[in-house]
């Protein structure tokens, strides 16, 4: 029984993605898609992938971090994968954090302001 293959059509709507944005995917190799003429087929292997990529640029990685950390196990294994996958969480959550920090911060001070405007025009 053969593998179930996904069209480049397919493909983008199932991750709700551009054509653009898979055919650079593509371009820096982040995903190989086999090839039947111009018709390209994504197997389980770059279904998984995309699926990692996709998950990976929610949680803000770059794609290049992306390519690395996918390569990694092909190159050293999975243990190898996880070690960096490890490293990768622990810098992008103290990322995030300082993130979130400032944006609640400019909250507060956006708060303060909107605040200051309302009380200034009720005494109007």
């Amino acid at each position: 029984m053969s593998e179930k293959k996904l069209s480049f059509k397919e493909m983008c709507e199932k991750f709700e993605v551009t054509p653009r944005t898979l055919r650079y995917y593509e371009y820096i190799e982040l995903l190989q898609p086999e090839r039947d003429g111009r018709a390209r087929w994504y197997g389980p292997r770059e279904v998984a992938r995309m699926t990692l990529i996709m998950r990976g640029r929610r949680f803000g990685f770059s794609l290049e971090e992306m390519r690395q950390w996918l390569e990694m196990r092909e190159q050293a294994g999975s243990e190898a994968q996880l070690k960096i996958w490890v490293e990768m969480a622990d810098r992008q959550m103290a990322e995030l954090t300082e993130q979130r920090r400032q944006i609640d911060e400019a909250m507060d001070e956006l708060r303060q302001l909107r605040e200051t405007a309302a009380s200034e025009l009720s005494q109007s």
